[in-house]
């Protein structure tokens, strides 16, 4: 008897001692059409996963990084809302939630001096790593400074990966784990939607991705001129903006 070899469902060979049958079995298209700039999309919701980037404390917690070296971190929860109601709809309809948070390794070995000079570009003050008032470190793995920010929480079978780009591809194993479930589709969410989404999102589109940013479940909490300029090279150059409250409404 053939028993399935492979990381999920999807992706998976049939074997046994006699025969290697590499044929992935057939999944039924679930075409879900919804309103979007350019252009209204229509795409596969079962090969579809969304990627939320870091909705975590120090970004959007009033104890964390940002809040502590005086960033005013309102915007930076806006997005808390709308995926609390989109993320359970998305795990009902077999989407994949990945969490992609940032989170340094605590010896900080493959932080480039480049990377560090962004957060602390005169050599003082709190950057990549350095301690917190509270004890914890910056954006720190494992930490609660890295941990998903309340009001949203992981549940079972939520995809979890540690960035420490802008990019969550760069160095990370996000796009292995995407080929695995053979997705085609991303849906981003989450902050800061000029930095880490962007960049995750470009990446995503070099790759070969079909990329959809839903923009009430994204944030910045940099100047009002780089939400605009974001949003129109995601239009113009990079995939479909959209709307988590019209996905949601989709999905039912």
């Amino acid at each position: 008897m053939m028993v399935p070899l492979g990381p999920n469902p999807a992706n998976s060979w049939r074997v046994d001692e006699r025969r290697a049958d590499l044929v992935r079995p057939a999944q039924a298209a679930r075409p879900l059409a919804l309103a979007a700039a350019p252009q209204d999309v229509t795409f596969d919701i079962g090969r579809s996963a969304i990627v939320v980037i870091d909705m975590q404390n120090d970004f959007c917690h009033s104890d964390g990084w940002l809040a502590s070296i005086g960033v005013d971190i309102a915007p930076a929860r806006a997005p808390i809302e709308p995926l609390a109601a989109l993320l359970p709809r998305l795990r009902a309809a077999g989407v994949p939630v990945i969490w992609a948070n940032w989170g340094n390794r605590p010896d900080r070995a493959n932080l480039s001096p480049s990377l560090l000079h962004v957060y602390k570009p005169t050599g003082t003050g709190t950057g990549l790593g350095d301690p917190l008032p509270d004890g914890s470190a910056v954006l720190e793995a494992g930490s609660w400074s890295a941990g998903i920010v309340d009001g949203l929480a992981a549940e079972a079978g939520d995809i979890h990966v540690a960035k420490y780009r802008m990019s969550g591809f760069w160095d990370t194993p996000l796009d292995s784990i995407l080929r695995n479930l053979r997705v085609d589709t991303l849906l981003f969410a989450g902050v800061n939607l000029d930095q880490c989404v962007a960049c995750t999102l470009q990446d995503a589109n070099f790759l070969g991705y079909d990329c959809v940013l839903l923009d009430d479940c994204c944030a910045t909490t940099s100047p009002g001129f780089c939400t605009e300029a974001t949003l129109y090279n995601v239009k113009q150059c990079f995939g479909f903006v959209a709307s988590g409250a019209a996905l949601a409404a989709a999905l039912g």
